[in-house]
């Protein structure tokens, strides 16, 4: 590897590792500079399906799972990223991630593999797609509300819409 490879491939390491925070955290500003407009996605899980086109509709997605009555945590390892030329490159990642939603009663707990194409603009690499699909997933439901001692997602999510109001649901 060249030493400007290496210095994108920290970079893109940099790029997925801020990607899984600031979707834990909901900082859906901070999220935007990290997709290209153009970007697409596919999100399959056992249990659900999101796939769409543009930054916009990718955030809107994101904005209502990551709610203020939901809980996440993603943890991305073990990547293997390969340059296609000087402005592109494709990356696998092992995800581990936990997921509990409040209003529905349900904890989601899984393991997927990324596998994302990464495009160089103006300098700075960016998501162009992103797709996971699951190794496993466990859905269980749950009554008894967890003794939830910090939340971060109360404070910075956005609030749920009624069920009437919602335009964008995971299918």
């Amino acid at each position: 590897m060249t030493l400007q490879q290496l210095a994108d491939l920290e970079a893109i390491k940099r790029l997925k590792y801020a990607y899984c925070r600031c979707v834990d955290t909901a900082n859906i500003e901070e999220l935007k500079d990290l997709f290209t407009e153009d970007a697409s996605v596919r999100y399959e899980g056992g249990s659900y399906t999101f796939e769409t086109e543009g930054r916009d509709k990718i955030l809107d997605g994101i904005r209502y799972a990551f709610h203020a009555e939901a809980i996440a945590q993603h943890h991305v390892n073990h990547p293997e990223i390969d340059f296609v030329s000087d402005t592109e490159a494709r990356g696998t990642w092992y995800l581990k991630d936990w997921f509990l939603d409040l209003n529905r009663k349900v904890i989601t707990d899984g393991t997927a593999f990324y596998r994302d194409i990464y495009v160089k603009q103006d300098g700075r690499w960016k998501i162009k797609r992103a797709t996971y699909s699951r190794v496993y997933e466990i859905v269980t439901a749950f009554t008894d509300t967890p003794n939830i001692t910090a939340h971060y997602l109360a404070k910075h999510g956005q609030k749920l819409p009624t069920e009437n109001n919602a335009t964008l649901q995971w299918k």
